[in-house]
């Protein structure tokens, strides 16, 4: 790939005062190429544009512009801090076109890996991790909409994941646009585009982005397309076409409840037969809402704000099956197998709190929005993480990490402080008392 900027090159742009030095090319794409450079001391990334995508978008400057001085919506996104124009002795030193430009952004931390290689089965991530960060998406695009923009291009490709921990980075931000404008721009990615986009009936908006964000979060959880099923095995040849019936003329999602036409095929699509019966109802019913009915009805889709909901309860009802140690998400009142070794799942026992109810196994974590619904869902201040015992399996302990002192009532009718930090065991906890209110342990 030949590199617009050389390796080692010293960029001066007007306006930023200190130079750009060009470390290495990171890669490319259809818009440009992204580079990591050195500027005031710090490392950053640029993206230098093709002469071609600003002919093809002339608009994009203005897009660009209009981003930066709205800020990003939340941390989430790699998003442009400032564009940068070569002063003269550096377009005449360097082999830039004339009018061409770039912005900076922060650079990505080497944690986060690209959201198609979990999709491809090359990234070691858990259940939790994935629905984490199918969290930490909604969460985001949330942010975006309520500031009035759209992304237009949600896809696999602009997605990255840290497997630690479920944090994700949404890169690409020079597609976002003020919802109901029409600054030009792309369109979406094949597959993820709404059939209204798709078709030419709309341009892309908060709506299309619903469906797009839709679509990935399936793609995360099942690692398969959500419209790839016995239809598409019967086209002979996957051309624009027949692209264009199976996403945009008729889109049939393939766990659609009133269309069986493009269920899975066992043989040929086996991932999506494994993964979709794991996860809770509520959550699967979002699915249908929107890639379902919502794919005619772009009205009807789901909103951000219903995948936080269903997205954290889900999470609240993920166990560990004793017997394989898989993750499972039985529902609460029911006989459950496990979907990977078939053995019976035990009565888990739960935090009753007053506003929901979260399963006693490791890793769950108890947050502000269960004592107060009004608070909004949010996984990024834990006030308590069940933490299993480093040397005896199967004992669990509850770890304050709020600033506040807990008290904790036992089976014996003692109570014990928890101070912040500590951790107090499950096997004779009865009730917890927290600052935001209090706990049963209901086994």
């Amino acid at each position: 790939m030949l590199s617009l900027l050389p390796e080692g090159a010293t960029l001066r742009c007007t306006g930023t005062g200190s130079a750009i030095r060009v470390v290495r090319c990171l890669g490319g794409g259809g818009q440009g190429q992204v580079f990591e450079v050195a500027f005031a001391g710090e490392a950053m990334a640029l993206k230098w544009y093709f002469p071609s995508c600003l002919q093809r978008d002339p608009q994009l400057r203005d897009r660009l512009a209009a981003c930066i001085s709205a800020t990003a919506p939340n941390a989430a996104f790699l998003w442009p801090i400032l564009l940068l124009d070569p002063d003269e002795e550096s377009r005449g030193r360097l082999p830039l076109a004339e009018g061409s430009f770039g912005y900076l952004m922060k650079l990505r931390p080497p944690q986060f890996q690209p959201a198609v290689a979990h999709i491809a089965g090359r990234l070691s991530i858990s259940l939790q991790q994935v629905l984490r960060a199918c969290f930490h998406l909604a969460e985001a695009f949330h942010a975006l909409h309520s500031k009035g923009l759209c992304y237009k291009d949600i896809s696999l490709g602009n997605l990255f994941l840290d497997p630690a921990n479920g944090a994700i980075l949404i890169c690409d931000n020079d597609n976002v646009d003020v919802d109901g404008s029409d600054l030009g721009g792309v369109r979406g990615t094949a597959g993820f585009m709404a059939p209204e986009v798709l078709l030419g009936h709309s341009r892309p908006g908060s709506s299309s982005d619903l469906f797009s964000l839709a679509v990935l979060l399936f793609r995360l959880l099942t690692r398969h397309d959500p419209f790839l099923g016995r239809l598409e095995l019967g086209i002979r040849c996957l051309d624009e076409p027949a692209r264009r019936r199976l996403y945009g003329e008729d889109p049939v999602f393939i766990f659609a409840a009133d269309d069986a036409r493009n269920r899975p095929d066992p043989a040929a699509h086996p991932a999506p037969l494994l993964t979709w019966p794991i996860y809770p109802p509520s959550l699967r019913a979002l699915f249908e809402q929107t890639l379902a009915a919502g794919a005619r009805d772009p009205a009807g889709r789901a909103f951000t704000g219903q995948w936080l909901q269903a997205l954290s309860a889900c999470l609240d009802q993920r166990g560990l099956c004793p017997h394989c140690g898989q993750e499972v998400f039985p529902e609460p009142g029911q006989r459950s197998r496990c979907w990977a070794c078939g053995a019976e799942l035990p009565r888990f026992a739960r935090f009753l709190t007053p506003e929901g109810a979260v399963l006693a196994q490791p890793g769950n974590a108890l947050h502000h929005h269960h004592f107060d619904r009004l608070a909004g869902e949010r996984l990024d201040q834990p006030i308590g993480r069940v933490e299993a015992h480093p040397r005896r399996a199967g004992v669990f302990g509850l770890t304050n990490l709020s600033a506040h002192t807990w008290q904790a009532e036992l089976s014996s009718g003692e109570r014990v402080p928890i101070p912040p930090g500590r951790s107090c065991s499950l096997n004779s906890l009865v009730r917890l008392h927290t600052h935001l209110g209090g706990v049963e342990l209901a086994t």
